[in-house]
């Protein structure tokens, strides 16, 4: 099941495997998420009242999760934002290129796992809002 938002991010539920041990939920590229995987990286320790993000990026597609803990993602897609509260392992928000994100409300030991489309280039992201707002308004 998804939960549609801004035009081009959705919340995907994975797949909850329930054991007695301890659960386990899975993710395959092109099948949970709508991309191939090609980065793995994640955020942590993140100091209480900080923000992460501040950008958009142009090509690579991305699938955040909060592997412990909660925090928000703030995604403005040029014409609206919306604010998505991220706090299971077995759900996580899919956010297409030329979207601008931010995180904040970090809970304390939250853990943010992102998966990628693509392998990190610089030359990918608008780090301005401004750039990314003129990008946007181009290709709509």
């Amino acid at each position: 099941m998804s939960i549609k938002g801004c035009q081009g991010c959705q919340i995907i539920n994975l797949e909850k495997i329930l054991d007695p041990r301890g659960n386990l939920t899975f993710i395959e590229g092109n099948k949970h998420v709508p991309f191939e995987i090609k980065r793995v990286f994640y955020l942590y320790d993140v100091p209480g009242g900080s923000n992460r993000a501040g950008h958009s990026l142009k090509k690579c597609q991305q699938f955040l999760i909060a592997m412990s803990g909660s925090f928000d993602v703030i995604i403005d897609d040029g014409f609206q934002k919306q604010r998505y509260h991220l706090n299971r392992s077995y759900y996580g928000l899919y956010i297409s290129p030329l979207m601008w994100r931010e995180i904040d409300n970090f809970s304390s030991g939250s853990v943010c796992m992102a998966l990628a489309s693509e392998l990190y280039e610089e030359s990918d992201y608008y780090r301005d809002y401004q750039d990314f707002f003129k990008a946007v308004q181009v290709n709509r």
